[in-house]
């Protein structure tokens, strides 16, 4: 009689963008790939997956079965769908640790069977260079243990936080969206250096290579950003100057709206609007 294969560690259920960066992190990490499952319904998908990465591609049903923890790398408007087609397989004792922008541990602990644990988080892109912020909340029936296992989940594509669910659409709004604030940012700055007269090329490597430069100092002399600029604003200087636009043009006050706004669609989200 056949052996039946063991159950697997983690089964990502999700192979977008960010759930094959889960999964890429998962491999650097160190985590055997005959312990790793990936839920993918495409088939040329799950053949890419497979040579890529030597892991078992199956069923969405099938990996939330034979998995102890599940990973829902689904977008927000899908998550309904995948719980009721999972559900079934899923049995007290699990964890799910959910990275669906908007979506609740409740929404999710109302679908699944009871002594499920949950865990909400919300990762961001730099993920896929291992440099990520995720801020992780417990649902109602978390243990430290399931908290530790998100956290070494997430933590092989950068930076962890514990933080209160109350939080996680203020935190949508800074990390997880902020991303593409930078990337704005950037490609405004390029232009600008384009319409001053710098060659494209030349343009972006200088503000690539600052925007690299600035960032590693925040992270390594742990100085408040307000003494950092204070320390390249000389008095009547070049960097005073502009720095004088930009409050004219009301860049921190459009910040702060934007970020609401991002805040707001993630309170949306979660009631399914």
């Amino acid at each position: 009689m056949a052996q039946t294969a063991p159950a697997a560690q983690t089964a990502i259920i999700g192979a977008g963008v960010m759930g094959e960066t889960l999964l890429s992190g998962l491999v650097r990490a160190g985590r055997r790939v005959d312990r790793l499952l990936v839920g993918e319904k495409r088939a040329e998908r799950a053949r890419e997956l497979e040579e890529r990465y030597g892991v078992s591609v199956v069923g969405n049903l099938e990996a939330a079965t034979r998995a102890d923890t599940v990973a829902l790398v689904v977008k927000p408007q899908d998550m309904g769908d995948v719980l009721a087609e999972i559900a079934s397989g899923l049995r007290p004792g699990q964890l799910l640790v959910s990275l669906a922008a908007g979506i609740t541990t409740g929404f999710i602990e109302e679908r699944v069977p009871e002594g499920v644990a949950v865990v909400r988080v919300m990762p961001n892109t730099p993920a896929l260079v291992d440099e990520g912020m995720a801020g992780i909340s417990a649902g109602s029936h978390c243990s430290e243990a399931d908290l530790a296992e998100a956290e070494a989940l997430m933590g092989s594509v950068g930076r962890v936080l514990r933080i209160p669910e109350r939080q996680q659409d203020a935190v949508t709004a800074i990390s997880g969206s902020g991303p593409a604030y930078i990337f704005f940012v950037v490609e405004s700055m390029i232009e600008a250096g384009v319409h001053l007269g710098l060659p494209r090329s030349t343009s972006t490597d200088l503000v690539i290579q600052t925007l690299v430069g600035s960032a590693k100092m925040l992270r390594e002399t742990g100085t408040h950003p307000t003494v950092l600029r204070e320390q390249v604003t000389s008095p009547g200087g070049t960097t005073a100057s502009a720095l004088r636009e930009l409050e004219q043009h009301g860049v921190r006050a459009a910040f702060l709206a934007a970020m609401e706004a991002a805040r707001d669609r993630s309170r949306q989200l979660a009631q399914g609007q």
